[in-house]
């Protein structure tokens, strides 16, 4: 069988330099790369990298979106208040889910949505 991993994952966006700064300085991503002239960043997102791709006008439909990302934090309701003062939008304040998850919901500048989660909460099967 072949040795298959998940290496990036792309989150696609209309302002590169706005989503840089949202994700490296409210986030709190490490910026592995950028290339501007061509619209694409990459972070240091732990075991794999988060790329940020901007698309055109023709494009936009791909920006605005449930990304399927989730962002996880040792201490969700700390780190949920901290992005709120940074102004972060959250669709899903910190909640404890039916399956045992403590998770909630935000989105970056061009409303994609992700996940955050805290991720040592004992989840009940």
């Amino acid at each position: 069988m072949v040795d298959v991993t998940i290496q990036y994952a792309n989150i696609y966006v209309s302002k590169i330099r706005q989503s840089i700064d949202f994700y490296r300085d409210i986030v709190g991503l490490e910026l592995q790369f950028t290339d501007e002239e061509h619209g694409y960043a990459s972070f240091n997102a732990g075991s794999i990298r988060l790329g940020l791709a901007e698309v055109g006008m023709s494009q936009d439909n791909l920006t605005g979106r449930h990304t399927g990302v989730g962002f996880c934090t040792g201490d969700l309701e700390q780190t949920y208040a901290e992005w709120v003062d940074r102004g972060v939008e959250f669709s899903m304040k910190p909640e404890r889910q039916p399956w045992g998850g403590f998770m909630a919901m935000f989105a970056d500048p061009d409303g994609n949505v992700s996940y955050l989660d805290q991720p040592d909460v004992v989840h009940s099967g």
